[in-house]
Formats: C-alpha cells, structure tokens, sequence
C-alpha cells in the first residue's frame, strides 16, 4: 500500500489526515513491529506534541481501518506492524527475542485443514508462534 493508499483510507472512511496520525504511521513503518511505548519514542523524535493517548488510540483506528496489525510477541503490550508489506505471521525466540516475519503460504496446509474439515478460518496475522531458534540451541 502507498503512502497516498493510507491517506485516501483516513478520508473515505471520515478521518482527517492529521499530523500526529501521519507521524504514527511512518513510526511504525520505520521501526517494523513495535510496541505503542517504542512507537511513542519514535514519534517524539520529530514532535513532542504527540502523548501516550494519542499514540493508543491512533493505533486503534488504523488497526480498525486495516493500515496496521497487532500482534503478542511477549508479555508486553501488543506489538503492531504495517500491513502495506505482506500479510505474515511470526516466530519469537524465546531466548534472545529474535522475531522472524513468515509468509502465511507456509501454513497452506494447515489452513486448507482447518478451511475444510473445521469450518473455521484462521487469522494469521495475529499468529505468533514461540519457540528456539537454531542459534540458541545447545549443540549436542
């Protein structure tokens, strides 16, 4: 999605295209799946007009536009990620927090299983699989 897609959303859906809005949004870009204290920081590097609040509830209305996601890859508050890439899910080392973006056709199968035989449709964008990564695993 480009950046003149996300401004038209904002306006077709009754939003004004604010200041704070567009520095949230480029903040999340910028920094890839951050959480809103880690978007807040980033925004205040070009503005300190922009408080916790805002941030919170900007990231609300773009989720429910469909401009941004969230995810849990902790225990902390949701991470969110832009959705003008590719939809993904996500694997979280739980040793040293690494986070890897995965194409959802890796769980084809598994979705086509869960499609057919359950009748229920996974969102995968809020997947997060935790796990050990190959550099964190002992050798034997």
């Amino acid at each position: 999605m480009t950046g003149l897609d996300w401004r038209a959303t904002l306006r077709g859906r009754g939003y004004r295209l604010t200041p704070q809005r567009e520095l949230i949004l480029q903040a999340v870009d910028v920094l890839g799946h951050a959480t809103p204290d880690e978007v807040l920081s980033e925004v205040r590097k070009h503005s300190t007009a922009v408080n916790q609040s805002t941030v919170y509830r900007t990231l609300e209305v773009l989720e429910e536009l469909g401009l941004v996601r969230h995810a849990h890859l902790s225990e902390r508050a949701p991470t969110y990620h832009s959705v003008r890439d590719r939809e993904h899910f996500h694997l979280v080392c739980r040793n040293c927090q690494r986070v890897i973006s995965v194409d959802p056709e890796v769980l084809a199968p598994l979705l086509a299983h869960l499609r057919e035989e359950l009748a229920f449709e996974a969102d995968v964008g809020h997947l997060t699989v935790f796990g050990i990564c190959t550099e964190c695993e002992p050798t034997p």
